[in-house]
């Protein structure tokens, strides 16, 4: 007698991704109760999530992968690439405006969509291209408020992290049969490693206020939001995964409203809105067509047995 087979939810794929960021829309928050170097705190954060990734490695070993795909080139191109997501958007932000940094960053999702279609072949949907158009409308108007003509290297610098930030995610989904929680580690141990040097020139004051900060973004917004995104993005395609993604910027400000009571303006409550509902359609109109696909797979099985 065979046992069943328990049947994954249909949204746990991007409900794992939409768990990632959410945890790493907190940054916002916890960087602001730190005040270090900014590439101290990504270097510092980015260890702390290393030794957290070990650890759960050891507690906890992945599911056997195809072997083959670890440690590959697509393996080090993506750990690097998120290493660099890091790295250039912590200079972007101290050459730029704050919301210019942001916004040019969250250009990522067009890159993924080119990317993902010229490299992987994973070609987006209409309901894709919609939901990028609106997205993009979206960003603007939530940050209509906060942009600055910045620098150009800051923006180029910005723009550079939004394609970091697709190449990372392209690449992913290319070993997705392989253990995708090891290239979030060795992307963590990169950043770690790149970072040493300002820690011996911006040598940082140990506190409780600051250190308390930088474990919960190591662990949490780092090292469990990791997690979170090595599960789901195994499970949708990259174009999802990074549309999912653009509420990270959205809730960034509800956690810096609940907890220090920095109030958003309307422009970015509405920017806010329609990111949500862009991403929010787009998911439905997908599981729809899934469904559709599958009933009309089933039932053309079940005719060509009755031929035969």
């Amino acid at each position: 007698m065979s046992l069943a087979v328990k049947k994954e939810h249909p949204f746990a794929g991007q409900g794992a991704v939409l768990a990632a960021a959410l945890l790493w829309s907190t940054s916002g928050l916890f960087i602001k109760l730190v005040d270090w170097h900014p590439v101290v705190i990504t270097g510092t954060r980015a260890f702390v999530a290393a030794v957290f990734m070990l650890a759960i490695r050891f507690m906890f070993p992945a599911p056997k992968s195809n072997a083959r795909k670890n440690f590959s080139f697509p393996f080090w191109v993506s750990a690097f690439a998120n290493a660099g997501v890091v790295l250039t958007f912590v200079s972007a932000n101290r050459l730029t405006a704050s919301a210019n940094a942001v916004l040019l960053q969250y250009s990522s999702p067009i890159w993924t969509a080119l990317l993902a279609w010229w490299i992987i072949k994973e070609r987006p949907r209409w309901e894709h291209w919609g939901a990028l158009v609106l997205v993009i409308g979206g960003m603007l108007i939530f940050f209509r408020d906060g942009l600055a003509s910045g620098s150009l290297l800051g923006d180029g610098l910005a723009v550079s992290s939004g394609m970091f930030v697709a190449t990372h995610v392209v690449f992913l989904r290319m070993i997705k049969d392989g253990n995708l929680r090891d290239v979030l580690l060795a992307s963590h141990i990169i950043a770690a490693v790149i970072s040493i040097p300002f820690v011996f020139l911006y040598p940082p004051e140990l506190s409780a206020a600051s250190v308390g900060p930088i474990l919960f973004m190591g662990i949490v917004q780092q090292g469990m939001a990791s997690l979170f995104f090595a599960y789901g993005i195994k499970r949708v395609s990259a174009v999802k995964a990074i549309l999912t993604c653009t509420v990270e910027p959205v809730f960034n400000p509800v956690w810096v409203l609940l907890i220090i009571g920095e109030q958003p303006s309307a422009l970015a409550l509405v920017g806010g809105a329609i990111i949500l509902a862009a991403v929010l359609s787009s998911t439905l109109i997908g599981k729809q067509r899934e469904a559709r696909e599958a009933i009309h797979a089933t039932g053309t099985t079940a005719s060509n047995r009755r031929l035969q």
